[in-house]
């Protein structure tokens, strides 16, 4: 048992409590206040009036799966081998012993959700998982938490440029629908059979669709430009299906289109550079827009395209541009866990949610300050060495 005392407690959920305490036990959050029953073999952690905040949550990194450091062959991210896999797993393309890890527990992030790459249209469901050991099914969170699409550019260049389909947003949209469409007539010719004679000879691209159709797992649609925010919501629409939007870059321009619908995006990398021609408007005007009209939102990183460990100061900045503080924080924290799925597990300190927890040398949202010890499932994982 872990026992923190002396904390600047930062629950996310349910406000500040200063001089608190906490018991961490078996994995999980046990108890949390003042004056709480210490028993005698817990080991004490003194936070001396320091900063305790649940551990950050990143809900959009390509970590493990897209390795920093190692080049081609560390890059599993996308299957360009056909424009649509549902099929694939990011689950089983993650190195566990990805460096990028070590940056993330020194940063204070404890759990991230981890999609395809958006070289495809539809390209694989992701995983929630801890960032923590070297066995990848002991790390799992959730899996699936989501099944991971793009429309847009990537798509259109990848197969444009073997001169496959699709090569245009016509055709981006056109190969989403036809999935979609396809999966929809296998499960209804699934659910109409009457014995084993009627039901359909087996499809794997389908077969992978039927967790979205059935609305278990919600699509994960890259899209950047409005044009593309519009088309992802249309077609989702038409096929009732559950999904959330990764990257928003024009978000701003569509404020009241995503309120009414009260879509959940993942925003960022809000710190890159506008890289190509849909996300030159990259900066922090959709966020706030966001935050200003109650839109359901968090920050991502897209780690590597911007270093995940950048994410406390990503909400920093945002700070900066005048967002609440409080709503930027959340945003790296429940945000991210909600928008993963995961939010029944991390997110917030409270009382039977895992035992993730940072402490901070100071605000988690100043450039200035370290995450001093980050705890893991109740188990310290990194611990700064002061010089």
């Amino acid at each position: 048992m872990l026992v923190i005392i002396n904390a600047r407690l930062e629950t996310v959920s349910n406000g500040i409590i200063t001089e608190g305490q906490m018991l961490l036990e078996n994995g999980k959050i046990k108890a949390i206040g003042k004056d709480l029953q210490i028993p005698a073999q817990a080991k004490l952690i003194d936070a001396a009036g320091r900063t305790v905040t649940p551990g950050i949550v990143e809900a959009h990194a390509h970590i493990g799966i897209g390795e920093q450091g190692v080049g081609r062959e560390g890059q599993d991210t996308n299957e360009t081998s056909s424009p649509v896999t549902p099929w694939c797993s990011a689950l089983d393309g993650i190195n566990m012993r990805d460096t990028a890890f070590d940056d993330f527990r020194r940063a204070g992030i404890t759990s991230v959700s981890v999609p395809p790459g958006s070289a495809n249209i539809i390209g694989g469901t992701a995983v929630a998982l801890k960032c923590k050991g070297d066995i990848i099914s002991e790390a799992v969170i959730k899996n699936p938490s989501g099944m991971k699409c793009a429309l847009g550019e990537n798509p259109k260049a990848v197969y444009g440029g073997k001169s496959k389909t699709p090569s245009t947003r016509m055709g981006n949209a056109a190969v989403f629908r036809e999935a979609l469409l396809k999966a929809k007539q296998y499960l209804a010719k699934l659910e109409t059979a009457k014995d084993e004679q009627d039901k359909p000879k087996f499809d794997k691209q389908s077969e992978a669709l039927l967790p979205v159709l059935r609305g278990e797992v919600p699509l994960m649609i890259h899209c950047h430009r409005s044009d593309d925010i519009v088309t992802a919501v249309r077609v989702c629409e038409e096929f009732g299906v559950r999904y959330v939007l990764e990257h928003v870059t024009d978000g701003f321009l569509l404020v009241d289109f995503l309120k009414t619908r009260n879509i959940h995006c993942a925003v960022g990398p809000t710190m890159h550079y506008g890289s190509k021609v849909e996300n030159r408007e990259r900066d922090f005007r959709t966020p706030i827009a966001l935050a200003r009209a109650g839109v359901n939102f968090c920050f991502t990183t897209d780690h590597a395209v911007l270093a995940g460990q950048w994410l406390p100061l990503t909400a920093g900045l945002a700070v900066g541009w005048g967002m609440d503080r409080e709503v930027a924080f959340r945003a790296i924290t429940m945000g991210s866990a909600e928008h993963a799925g995961i939010a029944d597990r991390v997110g917030s300190l409270e009382v039977g949610k895992d035992a993730d927890v940072v402490i901070w040398s100071g605000d988690p949202l100043d450039f200035t300050a370290f995450a001093d010890v980050t705890i893991i499932d109740g188990e310290i994982v990194y611990e700064r060495e002061v010089r």
